[in-house]
C-alpha cells in the first residue's frame, strides 16, 4: 500500500512521535537549551583524578547524552516520514550537527581515565557509587597496554579521516561512479542498480536472472584492479594500527574492542567448514526443484516455490505474530499489544518516506519501528523481526541504568532473529497446505544459507586477506579473486556453476570495509536458533533466561551476556545445533518433493 500524501494515512497507522516531543516548537526549545548545556561537560576537562570528579562528570555526561539522544530521535524520524520536507531536512542536519559538537566535548573522558593507574582503577570499579560504569572501567582498564602516549593518540586521531577514507573511496565509486547499464526484462528496458539487481535475480526468467548477473558485474570486473587497491590499502591500514597498538592480528584488535572471545571467531569457521555436506545438499535440491539443467550462481535467489505468499493486510499480520510469539509468555505479548495499540510503529508507505525498515529505542520513552508494509511474506517477517528489536531495548531501558542500557553490535540482531524463528516455526505447525509448507520449509534454509553460511564465507575471505597482508605478502586484486573463487566453490558445491563473475562478488561487499564485521551475522543467527529451540522446548524456564538476556544491555561482555540464554558461543555446541536444524528442515522438504 502506497499513499501520494501522508495525510491520507489513518492515524493509528503513524507513530506518535509526540511521545519524544508535544510539538516542534518544544524540539526547538530543547535544541536551543540543550547547544548551551553540553559546554558544561568542559568543566571537568583535564580535572579527572578525584572519585568525586569522575562520578559527577560521568553523570552529566549521561544526562547530556540522553538529551541529544531524544533531539537527534525525533529530528531524525521526522526526516524519515518525508524526507523531501525542507522543515525537518534542516532540523536533522542541525541535530546531527550538535551530537558530533557533543561527542567531540566529550571526547576527553575515555583517555583521561585510560591515564589514571590500575590501582586506582581498581578501587574505582570495586566502589559501589560506581556500579553504572563498572564495566565500561573495566574495559578502560583492560585497554590501558594497548593505549599509546597522548602525543601518539593525536597523531592516530587525525590520521582517523586518512585511514577511513579507504571506505569513502570505495563507496564513491560504488554508489555514483559504476554505470550498470540497463538490461532487456520482458521487451522493456530496465536500469540496473544495487537495488533493481536483488529483485531481478528473483525472477522467474532465467535469461532476465543471468543478463542481471553478467551485466551487474561488468563495471566491477572493468574496475577490478581500483577496487582491489583501496581494499588491500584499508586491511594495510588495519593491520598498522594494530601492530602500533601491540595486537598480534588485526583480528585480535578488532575482538578486543568489542570484548569477544577470540575462540567464537575460531569455532564459527571451523563448525561451518565442518558442515557443508547439508548445504551442498540443498544446494542439488534447488536445482531439482527447478528443474534446470545447469544451476548457476544466478539461479541461488530465485524462489523454489512459486504462489505461495502470505499475502496478509497488516491486521491480520499483526494476529499471525501475535499468536507465534505466545511461547515468550504474556508479559511480552501484553508488550507487543502495547506496541501495536499506543502507536510506536509507522506502517504504510508515503511519498518521500525513508525506505526499508529499523527500529529505534529512545531512552526514557520508549521504541519506535519504522515499516513499509507490503502485503508479503518477507514484510509479515519483518514486522515480527523489528518488534524483537524493540522490546529487546525495552527490557534492556527498564531494568538497566542509562550507562548499560544500550546492547551491542554483537548481540542486536539475536532478539529480532528470535522472533523470526518462532514465527517460522509457529507457521510450520500451523499449516496443512503442501505447497505452502514447501514454501516456508525453503525460506527458514534461505535464510540459514544466506545469514549462517555466506556470512562466514565473507568471514573467512576477510580473515584470509588480513593474514596475506600480516604474514607481508602482496594483496593483489588477482589473489583475491582466485581465493574468493575459492571459498565460493567450497561453500556452495558440486552442483551449482561457477560462474565466472562470481570471482569478482568481494568487490562489491561495503561491510568488508568495516573489518571483522559480518561475523556478527552469522553468530547473531546461530545464537537466535539454538534459543528458539530452547525456548520451544524447555518452556517458561528458558523464557525467563532469554528475558534475563534481553534485560543485560551492556553491564558485561556479549558473549556472556548471550550465556545467561543457554548460548556459549566459545564452544562448538551452537553451531553444531544450528547444523543439525538446517539438516532435519532439508529432510522435511525433501519428502515434500
Amino acid at each position: 500500500m502506497f499513499y501520494n500524501n501522508r495525510n491520507e494515512i489513518d492515524l493509528k497507522y503513524k507513530w506518535k512521535l509526540e511521545d519524544i516531543f508535544s510539538s516542534d516548537k518544544a524540539w526547538d526549545t530543547e535544541f536551543n537549551a540543550l547547544n548551551k548545556d553540553c559546554e558544561k561537560i568542559n568543566t571537568f576537562k583535564g580535572k579527572l583524578k578525584t572519585k568525586e570528579t569522575i562520578l559527577k562528570c560521568l553523570k552529566k555526561r549521561d544526562e547530556i547524552d540522553k538529551r541529544i539522544y531524544k533531539v537527534y530521535a525525533y529530528a531524525y524520524m521526522r526526516y524519515c516520514e518525508n524526507a523531501k520536507e525542507a522543515k525537518y531536512q534542516q532540523a536533522y542536519a542541525k541535530a546531527g550537527t550538535l551530537a558530533t559538537k557533543i561527542s567531540s566535548i566529550c571526547s576527553f573522558i575515555r583517555p583521561e581515565l585510560s591515564k589514571l593507574n590500575e590501582k586506582t582503577l581498581n578501587s574505582i570499579i570495586k566502589d559501589k557509587k560506581f556500579s553504572d560504569y563498572d564495566y565500561m572501567l573495566s574495559i578502560v582498564l583492560k585497554g590501558k597496554k594497548h593505549t599509546l602516549t597522548e602525543s601518539e593518540e593525536k597523531i592516530f586521531a587525525s590520521a582517523s579521516n586518512v585511514v577511513r577514507g579507504f571506505h569513502d573511496a570505495f563507496e564513491v565509486l560504488d554508489s555514483s561512479e559504476l554505470d550498470f547499464g540497463s538490461i532487456l526484462v520482458r521487451g522493456k528496458q530496465t536500469p540496473l542498480s544495487h537495488g533493481t539487481y536483488s529483485v531481478l535475480l528473483q525472477d522467474s526468467d532465467q535469461r532476465v536472472r543471468r543478463a542481471a548477473f553478467e551485466t551487474y558485474y561488468k563495471p566491477f570486473i572493468k574496475q577490478i584492479n581500483t577496487i582491489g587497491t583501496i581494499y588491500a590499502s584499508n586491511v594495510k591500514a588495519t593491520w598498522w594500527e594494530a601492530q602500533a597498538r601491540g595486537f598480534k592480528s588485526s583480528l585480535d584488535q578488532a575482538l578486543f574492542y568489542e570484548d569477544v572471545n577470540s575462540k567464537v571467531y575460531k569455532n564459527l569457521i571451523d563448525s561451518v567448514n565442518s558442515s557443508f555436506k547439508p548445504l551442498h545438499e540443498y544446494v542439488a535440491l534447488r536445482k531439482e526443484i527447478l528443474g534446470l539443467k545447469q544451476l548457476n550462481m544466478y539461479d541461488m535467489y530465485v524462489p523454489i516455490v512459486a504462489n505461495a505468499e502470505l499475502s496478509l493486510d497488516f491486521e491480520e499480520a499483526k494476529k499471525v505474530v501475535l499468536e507465534g510469539l505466545k511461547p515468550l509468555g504474556n508479559d511480552y505479548i501484553d508488550l507487543l499489544k502495547g506496541a501495536m495499540q499506543n502507536r510506536w510503529i509507522d506502517v504504510y508507505e508515503n511519498a518521500g518516506k525513508r525506505s526499508g525498515a529499523f527500529s529505534y529505542g529512545v531512552p526514557g520513552v520508549h521504541p519506535f519501528i519504522l515499516l513499509n508494509y507490503q502485503k508479503t511474506t518477507h514484510d509479515v517477517f519483518t514486522l515480527a523481526h523489528e518488534l524483537g528489536h524493540s522490546i529487546h531495548s525495552y527490557y534492556s531501558s527498564k531494568e538497566q541504568p542509562y550507562a548499560k542500557s544500550d546492547y551491542t553490535i554483537f548481540v542486536a540482531e539475536v532478539a529480532s532473529t528470535v522472533n523470526e524463528m518462532l514465527l517460522i516455526k509457529y507457521l510450520l505447525n500451523k499449516e496443512t497446505d503442501t505447497n505452502i509448507r514447501k514454501f516456508l520449509l525453503s525460506y527458514y534454509l534461505d535464510s540459514i544459507r544466506t545469514t549462517m553460511y555466506r556470512q562466514t564465507m565473507f568471514a573467512e575471505f576477510e580473515q584470509i586477506t588480513h593474514d596475506i597482508v600480516e604474514k607481508g605478502e602482496p594483496l593483489t586484486s588477482e589473489r583475491m579473486c582466485d581465493e574468493y573463487y575459492a571459498l565460493n566453490k567450497k561453500y556452495y558445491g558440486p552442483a551449482v556453476e561457477h560462474n565466472n563473475e562470481i570471482r569478482y562478488e568481494w568487490a562489491r561487499i561495503p561491510h568488508f570495509y568495516n573489518d571483522f564485521y559480518v561475523y556478527k551475522y552469522a553468530t547473531g543467527i546461530t545464537s537466535a536458533v539454538v534459543i528458539s529451540e530452547l525456548i520451544l522446548r524447555d518452556g517458561e524456564s528458558a523464557v525467563k533466561k532469554y528475558k534475563k538476556f534481553l534485560a543485560s544491555g551492556s553491564s558485561t561482555d556479549p558473549v556472556s551476556e548471550l550465556k545467561i540464554a543457554g548460548v556459549d558461543l566459545t564452544s562448538k555446541e551452537p553451531f553444531e545445533i544450528l547444523a543439525k536444524s538446517f539438516k532435519e528442515t532439508l529432510k522435511e522438504l525433501k519428502k515434500l518433493v
